[in-house]
């Protein structure tokens, strides 16, 4: 059997690794597409390198440009990859536009489409990710599930003969990864002089905090006036947003650095006293640490990291502050994401429903 998975973005990288080990380990063909979606080192190349899975099989090279260039031009490639390969499965991961666009080109090519980690929903159309997520659980062939809620979304919309609860990828990577940094120290705090405990880690990269130069200018004071120094883990487009309309990203408490590699970016984590972030694999991931975690949308697709006290969603400095500095939350045993062995059931329900899909 061959799967063609298609990424182009960091949380996706990190979703790749455990399905390319268990793919390997059923003796499965599977040849990874980058969209070149993510086109700086420290999110896309690195990663690969960090996380084990090899050098990609086919480089697009898209870059950035808008919704519908970068889509466009997605879907242009894409066309001639999947008729060169002519894979059993396309996987796609998540809410990008290198999703949507590979979904929409296997689809139209007759090709069966998989989605990992479908389901999720914020119930706000205003976000392109909320888009690209709904359109390819609508177009796919098999939705494979994360959690029991995103079962019932997909239930709610029609979906429930397609569906699979699996467990969530992201749990398996960050279990491995967890263990494999936890017994050293952090380089990020050794070239900051800052010790475990006395420091948050910040990513913020979404279009509703950056695009608008006052609500960046809000975030950033509201990051620079918390009670312990900051780590913002700047995206380049952050960066250049900011340049761009005089918004300082070092300010007061807030500390402007690089995107670092996975494992670096989850010991840094895991010595924080929290995450401020409005990413959604890293809410999860602070989670799966038991990391106090704020996030600055207005909803979340990981209702169960809200529910459970371990995420609360902020927006306005005053919001922001109270969250960041409240209590810890109590602990707990609860596992929403599954156990740590999705990517096998990913596998295994593939070559499943590989031989219940008519041939191409």
């Amino acid at each position: 059997m061959k799967i063609v998975s298609v990424v182009g973005a960091r949380p996706q990288f990190v979703k790749l690794a455990p399905i390319h080990k268990a793919a390997l380990a059923a003796g499965v063909e599977h040849v990874i597409v980058h969209t070149g979606q993510h086109y700086d080192p420290m999110l896309s190349d690195v990663f690969f390198e960090d996380l084990g899975i090899g050098t990609p099989d086919v480089h697009l090279g898209v870059g950035s440009g808008s919704h519908g260039v970068q889509t466009g031009s997605m879907l242009a490639a894409l066309d001639a990859v999947f008729d060169e390969h002519r894979p059993d499965w396309v996987l796609v991961y998540g809410d990008t536009n290198s999703t949507v666009a590979a979904a929409l080109s296997a689809v139209k090519m007759h090709i069966p489409v998989a989605h990992l980690e479908a389901g999720l929903r914020s119930f706000n159309r205003r976000m392109p990710e909320e888009h690209n997520r709904v359109m390819t659980d609508h177009a796919a062939d098999l939705l494979l599930a994360p959690t029991e809620v995103a079962v019932h979304h997909l239930e709610t919309e029609g979906l429930a003969k397609r569906t699979v609860l699996v467990g969530d990828v992201m749990t398996d990577v960050l279990f491995e990864v967890r263990d494999e940094v936890g017994a050293r120290p952090s380089a990020l705090l050794e070239e900051l002089g800052l010790a475990a405990g006395e420091y948050y880690v910040a990513t913020i990269h979404r279009a509703e905090n950056t695009d608008d130069p006052a609500r960046l200018a809000e975030v950033a004071e509201a990051l620079g006036g918390l009670d312990k120094p900051v780590i913002l883990l700047a995206h380049p487009r952050v960066v250049a947003k900011a340049a761009a309309h005089g918004i300082a990203l070092t300010q007061g408490s807030l500390i402007a650095h690089a995107p670092l590699a996975y494992p670096e970016l989850i010991a840094a984590a895991l010595s924080s006293a929290g995450v401020v972030s409005d990413s959604g694999g890293l809410q999860k991931e602070a989670f799966l640490l038991r990391i106090p975690c704020t996030t600055v949308r207005t909803e979340t697709e990981w209702v169960e990291t809200i529910e459970l006290g371990w995420n609360v969603l902020a927006n306005t400095a005053a919001e922001i502050t109270a969250a960041v500095t409240r209590p810890r939350p109590d602990d707990t045993d609860a596992a929403p994401y599954g156990d740590g062995h999705a990517a096998e059931r990913v596998i295994a329900e593939l070559i499943r429903a590989a031989g219940e899909t008519p041939a191409q």
